[in-house]
């Protein structure tokens, strides 16, 4: 269900400019304002749901993975050709998709501020504002580190836009960015509670709160993260079969620990769209986000078995293997690249109703975090971090790894990663965190003068917002 708080702004006309003026205001109706939205515990729940709401339409795909070298554009050569630009690192401030994302990520941002706020002054149960607040906060923290990781330095803000300095704020730096995300997704593990039941749980805090410290390269505080959200107990684990993580009812694996939910078939705006833009044409999908060659030869290892590395029938299409519905993938499908993202498409969804797919998408899984731990050992010296790469490895059917110095332990760190987490939006952050020499070796001659690449500012928040004028 999605929530909604309406503010009404009484208006005002003038009616005759030739005599006394007359005023019409008329009553609010059928909403709610601001000053009386907050005054039971389900609205403060609704609310806090709406900043989830504002997590389900989203274009994080194209920064995580057509920037990278994951994935091309694909779609026809006409359709949205500005997301060549995202991908040549050509875009300028006035690029559309920029500013889309930009919006739809500060909405989230916008929502949580609101929240944790009113919450903050409703007087209620410790025990329930906590819970609430935390998890806003987490939401707000993990838009936080979309926008660093891709636009830098970016305006941060953390107060209702209820007031011209909270409207015009400035650049932040990094560090200071980094410092919010780290405090809210502290107060999020100090507040939520444990449940699995889609909303943001404590090890969902201490999951992200772990990552956030590893792209600091603060190896200590991520090991003691990791640490805490060991020591919840909370059951969490490898699901034995992958492809079931990206299967309708995915959200609620053993290993899924934040992931988007799309509950509802029958609502076309409530499905996950992905589904459609990256299906094949021949399903009523538009073929965008075309897995690369660059992709499909990082699954250089057999099994144990001599089998292909499952993950990667699970997530992409391939010619000649099974697809949905009992159908054979085909080459001339996949378009730009003979290949198509498998992770967002499912069985049994018509070709019309492509928007209505339920499949999640998943944020952050156990795999993840060990191989968050595995690389924070390893960066730090700490013993035993080729063991717990072997955990992921183990799943996929792959012999133990064979590296055993710390430079090899992190290559293969970094290829496990690339492998395990394809299509699910990390990889252009990986590629920009791990150096300016291994992104030119990803992507080719730098096309950027600095140690990493971030994207510009979108002109429509330049133009808002004073404070960034020059």
């Amino acid at each position: 269900m999605k929530a909604r708080i309406i503010i009404a702004i009484a208006a005002a006309a003038v009616l005759s400019a030739t005599s006394c003026e007359k005023f019409l205001e008329e009553n609010l109706k059928g909403g709610y304002s601001a000053e009386n939205y907050y005054t039971t515990p389900g609205k403060a729940e609704m609310a806090v749901n709406a900043v989830y709401n504002s997590l389900y339409g989203n274009i994080l795909w194209m920064f995580g993975d057509v920037a990278s070298d994951d994935s091309v554009k694909g779609g026809s050569d006409g359709d949205q050709p500005q997301i060549n630009e995202i991908d040549s690192f050509t875009a300028t401030a006035d690029h559309g998709n920029l500013g889309t994302f930009w919006q739809d990520t500060y909405e989230t941002i916008t929502r949580a501020n609101n929240a944790i706020d009113a919450i903050s002054k409703m007087g209620l149960e410790d025990k329930v504002a906590a819970n609430l607040i935390g998890q806003a906060k987490f939401l707000r923290a993990y838009s936080y580190f979309n926008l660093v990781n891709i636009f830098g330095r970016v305006p941060l803000k953390t107060k209702p836009q209820n007031e011209s300095s909270a409207i015009h704020v400035g650049l932040s730096s990094i560090e200071d960015i980094y410092a919010q995300i780290d405090a809210d997704l502290a107060d999020a593990a100090a507040g939520v509670g444990d449940l699995k039941d889609g909303h943001v749980n404590r090890t969902a805090a201490y999951a992200l709160l772990a990552k956030s410290k590893v792209f600091q390269g603060k190896w200590a505080d991520a090991l003691a993260a990791i640490t805490a959200l060991e020591g919840l107990g909370a059951g969490y684990d490898l699901d034995p079969d992958y492809a079931s993580l990206f299967a309708p009812g995915g959200e609620d694996s053993v290993e899924s620990i934040f992931a988007i939910r799309y509950g509802n078939n029958k609502t076309a705006s409530l499905g996950n769209n992905l589904c459609v833009w990256f299906a094949p044409f021949e399903e009523g999908g538009y073929n965008f986000n075309a897995p690369t060659e660059s992709y499909v030869g990082v699954f250089d290892e057999l099994t144990v078995g001599g089998d292909t590395d499952p993950r990667l029938d699970a997530s992409i299409g391939r010619d000649g293997k099974p697809w949905f519905n009992g159908t054979t993938f085909k080459k001339e499908w996949g378009g730009a690249t003979g290949y198509l993202v498998k992770k967002y498409d499912q069985d049994d969804v018509e070709d019309q109703a492509k928007a209505q797919s339920t499949v999640p998408q998943q944020r952050i899984r156990y795999a993840e975090v060990l191989l968050l731990k595995a690389e924070a050992m390893n960066e730090s010296g700490t013993a035993g971090a080729a063991a717990v790469l072997d955990q992921v490895r183990g799943r996929a059917g792959l012999a133990p790894t064979t590296a055993t110095t710390q430079a090899a332990l992190r290559d293969a760190i970094r290829k496990e990663r690339r492998r395990e987490l394809g299509f699910e939006f990390h990889r252009f952050f990986d590629v920009m965190r791990y150096g300016k020499e291994y992104a030119v070796a990803a992507l080719g001659a730098a096309a950027w003068p600095q140690e990493r690449y971030y994207f510009p500012i979108p002109q429509g928040e330049t133009d808002a917002n004073s404070a960034l004028k020059n």
